[in-house]
């Protein structure tokens, strides 16, 4: 089966009845972690501007009995008053506006990737179990994977991609390069959990390690194409099960081939 006919296949599956019901669970749970971290960093920030004292000098000339007078005056701004000083001018208001939303879109757009991930990662089983016995029933499914290996996954691919993080910090001030650096660390997480829960729940490890590694480049253009979908704004919410899906045909279309082999 060629990547065009596995992506349709994929693709008529995910609308398929079962899987429909079965992405309300990433995207209600993903909503609902997302309103309280949402909430959490709001009374934060709240907190950290009410303790926060904003100190602004200003040079006014003014004319007073013929005479022009110069004078200093300085104005102290706490708390709630730091925002309306900065929103009263039209530059600052725009660049204050301009910074909230776009921070606060990529921020929402990689949380929900990670958030997606480990709710689905949950599901695994009952998705690829639905495929199985859809189109691959002949195929004899004995996976390796157990909660505290998924864990110990979870943890280790975690600390590798902060790792990248730091190690990829002077890139991210060079223009169109720190998009790339910006994203390989997050991107290294979500491919190594993804072929990791699909990998686990279908097969021995060797037998995983040996299809990857002789699929490797395949494996890799599968998940960059699945990360670069997920980037856009609010679609992880609802295409989370299809990366299951979508990687879960491709593991058994592989399968098939080595039974057909033997």
């Amino acid at each position: 089966m060629n990547d065009i006919n596995l992506l349709k296949l994929s693709i008529k599956d995910y609308l398929s009845k079962p899987m429909l019901s079965i992405v309300m669970y990433p995207l209600i749970g993903s909503a609902i972690v997302l309103y309280i971290i949402f909430f959490s960093i709001a009374d934060f920030g709240l907190d950290s501007l009410e303790n926060t004292q904003l100190q602004i000098e200003q040079h006014q000339t003014e004319v007073i009995d013929g005479e022009v007078v110069e004078t200093d005056v300085k104005q102290s701004y706490t708390g709630s008053s730091i925002l309306d000083f900065l929103l009263q001018y039209t530059v600052t208001s725009w660049i204050v506006s301009f910074l909230v939303y776009t921070i606060g879109l990529f921020a929402i757009g990689y949380i929900s990737i990670f958030i997606s991930l480990l709710i689905v990662g949950l599901l695994t089983p009952r998705i690829l179990a639905i495929i199985h016995r859809k189109h691959y029933s002949g195929i004899v499914v004995n996976g390796y994977g157990t909660l505290v290996g998924g864990i110990w996954k979870l943890i280790k691919t975690a600390l590798v991609m902060v790792l990248l993080f730091f190690m990829l910090i002077p890139l991210y001030f060079i223009p169109i390069v720190n998009i790339f650096a910006i994203n390989l660390p997050f991107y290294y997480f979500f491919h190594k959990m993804l072929h990791y829960d699909v990998g686990s729940t279908l097969m021995q490890k060797e037998k995983f390690d040996k299809i990857y590694y002789f699929n490797k480049s395949s494996m890799r253009l599968k998940t960059l194409f699945l990360y670069s979908v997920s980037l856009i704004p609010f679609v992880a919410f609802f295409i989370a099960v299809f990366y299951i899906i979508y990687l879960g045909h491709t593991y058994f279309v592989e399968l098939l081939k080595q039974n057909n082999e033997a």
